[in-house]
């Protein structure tokens, strides 16, 4: 049983949100701005923050920033309308574990929640994202490694991120597509596959594993 906060400020979907994710086993808090959100993770602990981003009092950025403050490693699902590519990047880049996008499927919320539960703890910090032997330098969008910095594009850097803090799972071709370069519908492209091509000239290759005729999976060992 997982404690849960849920931060929307229309509170028709927030009562829903609550409704199933308690349905789900999990013990649920909700609220609808910023400052009673803060004000939550400053009285207790939870194991995962759903957070919308548009918010009375101040926004989702705001709250992940003092969420962050006061826990490097509090997981945070971001759930909001937009979903543009700097949002995404700007969510990423603070230290959200996922973002997903308004309207969602119900089933896949609630998978999402599960997975981020029970996934393995990185060290993420406002900067540094580090799994095993991997460090992202999200204020540089570069890679670390042996103490030098190793320059990534912005795809390399969004792709990588992606996979890093899903490790240890498999992502598919349509969800890096969607996530990465926002193609919601997964044509097909082979842009997927020469991105990870061009990471693995950079990193230790086999942290990457390749899962046919799926996708790729990050490796947490």
């Amino acid at each position: 049983m997982a404690r849960l906060l849920v931060v929307e400020d229309e509170a028709r979907l927030r009562a829903y949100l609550t409704r199933t994710l308690e349905a789900d086993g999990h013990v649920v808090d909700s609220t609808g701005s910023g400052p009673e959100a803060v004000r939550h993770l400053r009285d207790d602990e939870f194991d995962l923050i759903v957070l919308d981003l548009m918010l009375p009092g101040f926004d989702g950025f705001e709250v992940m920033q003092r969420a962050f403050d006061r826990r490097p490693d509090q997981r945070v699902l971001v759930l909001s309308a937009v979903m543009d590519v700097a949002t995404r990047v700007r969510c990423l880049q603070i230290g959200a574990v996922d973002v997903l996008g308004k309207p969602f499927a119900t089933a896949e919320l609630v998978e999402r929640v599960r997975t981020r539960l029970r996934a393995p703890a990185t060290s993420i910090s406002q900067r540094w994202l580090r799994v095993g032997e991997v460090t992202l330098d999200l204020e540089r969008q570069a890679l670390r490694l042996n103490g030098e910095n190793v320059p990534l594009s912005h795809r390399e850097f969004m792709l990588l991120g992606h996979l890093m803090r899903r490790a240890g799972e498999v992502c598919s071709r349509r969800e890096l597509l969607a996530s990465v370069w926002g193609y919601a519908d997964g044509p097909g492209s082979n842009v997927v596959d020469a991105t990870v091509r061009r990471i693995r000239g950079k990193v230790p290759r086999s942290v990457i594993e390749t899962v046919r005729n799926v996708g790729y999976a990050f490796s947490a060992g």
